[in-house]
């Protein structure tokens, strides 16, 4: 498992180590104490993954186009 805390990594981070957290859950070549770890970091990786998507759908939302349909610029989302 990755040292960094799960709330200091980026999406790609977080989505890369949970991909090794569900591929060693799926062989189910660890130890039940150790399932249960890699479980909980992989319910808090996913939680982080779902958060970051959700900061991009919100940023996203917050383009401003022009009449001519280029963007000009965001306003700022509230807590980001």
């Amino acid at each position: 498992m990755n040292d960094t805390p799960v709330d200091q990594m980026t999406f790609e981070q977080a989505m890369a180590e949970l991909e090794k957290v569900l591929g060693q859950l799926e062989r189910g070549d660890v130890a039940l104490d150790e399932s249960i770890a890699l479980y909980e970091r992989g319910a808090k990786l996913k939680a982080r993954c779902e958060a970051k998507l959700k900061e991009a759908e919100e940023k996203v939302a917050q383009i401003t186009l022009d009449g001519e349909g280029t963007p000009v610029g965001t306003t700022p989302v509230e807590g980001l």
